[in-house]
């Protein structure tokens, strides 16, 4: 988030063009964006890594428009740049696939139109106009085709108008909310947020943020303490309907809390609306089994400054090895990419991937499902931990 008037990423719309090299993608992020974003020249292969543009695309709204590197090139570099297209793939809503029409569509297209159907990717055809004013030869049948020339305003507001149809129907989806069908209008929500040394000093997290956004939206009676401020509360204010906690405080607020209170966390919240709850609680039950013999994987979506008390390097793992009952190999992974050697490990833990889009971690749990590795999520493992996870509400 670059500051806090703008839209997370996370919850933004992902448009992404794509295709071969000197296609076009670069002149029409620029036309729409109104801005010189991507690099354009006649040189194949400019567009070494993605390029992101974060705008507005009214009336739908917050879009994140991705300008992905040129496929075709046979050499390293161009490998390279394949690479980093197909793993922009996994974040998208809708591909605008670019071809010119200057040349007959190249059968590297293919590849790419079944890669898009395998992972359930909406796209089209942008036929860039070069200037003939005809469409390109060989399109596949049944495939939707626009033809627009970047220099003309009504070719730029025709191909938003035929993004906006595309993505309507995928907005549609996203009526799932962090707390939906958890708090409504007027009930009582509790916050129970730690200030410890991985708070940011000054703010509160992203998940607290878009929580506390949401139950607002929802009309819904919002209160925040900290944890030592908690057996208060309950003393003298009505119970809440629903309490949120930071994951690794759910025990402590559990012998505390009336069992008719609902409790849940923010990393369990962002989980089920970023992914999906059965695969995450069907990934807690190799919790069970552990083993020192092979490694668990510790996936952070986001980088950050490693401080005493991590919860990813340090209470974790400790959580993890009281479970086992003994040591165990704990490799931690953080940032986008998301390692390629899965099959090692005995378990998956994933954050609640608050800077991640639902694609993007749906990407991951069909990678983990395909290799047969059980996934599961921070909030799950804490509750777990707790003896609670039959408790929490989801």
């Amino acid at each position: 988030m670059a500051n806090l008037w703008e839209t997370p990423k996370g919850e933004r719309l992902h448009i992404g063009f794509i295709g071969m090299t000197n296609a076009g993608k670069s002149t029409w992020m620029n036309a729409l964006t109104g801005k010189d974003m991507s690099m354009v020249s006649p040189v194949a292969g400019t567009t070494t890594d993605p390029v992101e543009k974060a705008m507005e695309l009214l009336p739908l709204g917050p879009v994140l428009l991705i300008d992905t590197p040129g496929f075709g090139d046979d050499s390293q570099l161009g490998k390279s740049r394949l690479e980093k297209m197909e793993a922009a793939l996994a974040q998208l809503h809708l591909a605008v696939v670019v071809v010119p029409n200057d040349s007959p569509l190249s059968p590297l297209y293919e590849l790419y139109i079944s890669l898009l159907k395998e992972k359930n990717i909406p796209f089209f055809f942008l036929v860039n106009d070069f200037g003939s004013g005809e469409m390109v030869e060989g399109l596949p049948e049944g495939v939707e085709a626009v033809l627009c020339n970047p220099g003309q305003e009504g070719d730029r507001e025709r191909l938003k108008e035929v993004i906006i149809k595309k993505l309507s129907a995928k907005a549609e989806r996203e009526e799932l909310t962090l707390t939906g069908g958890l708090a409504g209008q007027g009930d009582r929500v509790l916050l129970v947020v730690p200030q410890d040394a991985q708070a940011p000093k000054g703010r509160l997290i992203l998940p607290q943020v878009q929580v506390i956004r949401d139950l607002l939206d929802k009309n819904a009676l919002v209160s925040m303490v900290k944890l030592e401020q908690l057996s208060q509360y309950l003393q003298e204010m009505p119970l809440p309907d629903l309490v949120i906690v930071d994951s690794q405080v759910f025990s402590q607020v559990d012998a505390l809390l009336p069992k008719e209170v609902r409790l849940t966390s923010f990393s369990i919240l962002m989980a089920r609306y970023k992914g999906d709850m059965k695969t995450w609680l069907a990934g807690a039950e190799a919790l069970t089994h552990l083993t020192p013999e092979k490694p668990v994987l510790i996936w952070e979506a986001c980088t950050h400054h490693v401080q005493e008390g991590d919860i990813a390097r340090e209470k974790l793992p400790r959580v993890l090895s009281k479970i086992a009952g003994s040591p165990l190999d704990i490799h931690c992974h953080s940032g986008k990419d998301f390692p390629k050697n899965i099959g090692d490990y005995q378990l998956i833990i994933h954050c609640g991937g608050c800077m991640l889009n639902q694609p993007q971690v749906m990407a991951r749990l069909s990678m983990a499902e395909e290799q047969g590795i059980p996934i599961t999520n921070f909030g799950v493992v804490f509750a777990y931990a707790a003896g609670i996870l039959e408790r929490v509400c989801y």
